[in-house]
């Protein structure tokens, strides 16, 4: 199994790690509603000349659900939808208008169960240059990329805790340069840091 320290993530090294069948195990934070409502995101992997970055959303300050908040692109799964990685796609391109014929899908991540009564598969994609995105400024207030490496760097997932009507609930916290990667999002990519790394 590659060490960590000695592996600079690239797009050939991520298509190789996730090819194939894999054990994943499910992923779920503190106190999970028994009813989930299922939910798709896309991990959207930049492959920049200078390294991989990973894109994210900073959510608009309105919102019912998770206002305000860092998260990947994504939502609810559709009736209409075929698949979680069709949600991912669709949402994506309907939030920051990036063209799904510019991802290149490489994998899925373990099912996260979130205590706010969400099933949300993660999927993994690789995303050609140039980004020409359009954010729908009801959800996105905006967008920022994070280098893959330093979020795969297990020195930097933090540990935190809140207490949410009356209960102790633990979440991951990425912090980076005054953005605050946590909880779901954060959760998410330690999956995947388990997944390349083969913990």
């Amino acid at each position: 199994m590659p060490k960590q320290q000695s592996v600079v993530p690239t797009a050939d090294w991520l298509r190789q790690r996730l090819a194939g069948p894999r054990l994943l195990k499910t992923v779920e934070e503190d106190a999970v509603p028994e009813r989930l409502t299922p939910a798709a995101v896309l991990v959207p992997v930049i492959d920049r000349p200078e390294g991989l970055t990973v894109l994210f959303t900073q959510r608009t300050a309105h919102l019912n659900d998770h206002a305000g908040q860092v998260s990947f692109p994504g939502g609810r799964c559709e009736a209409a939808d075929a698949s979680p990685v069709f949600t991912a796609l669709r949402e994506t391109e309907e939030e920051i208008g990036l063209d799904p014929e510019l991802i290149e899908i490489l994998g899925i991540l373990p099912e996260y169960r979130t205590g706010t009564g969400f099933s949300v598969t993660p999927v993994v994609g690789l995303v050609r240059l140039p980004l020409d995105l359009s954010l729908d400024s009801f959800e996105v207030a905006e967008v920022f990329e994070t280098p893959l490496s330093f979020l795969l760097d297990p020195a930097n997932h933090q540990r935190h805790s809140m207490e949410i009507g009356g209960v102790l609930r633990h979440y991951y916290a990425m912090p980076y340069e005054g953005y605050f990667i946590w909880g779901a999002t954060a959760g998410m990519l330690v999956s995947l840091q388990r997944l390349l790394y083969g913990e």
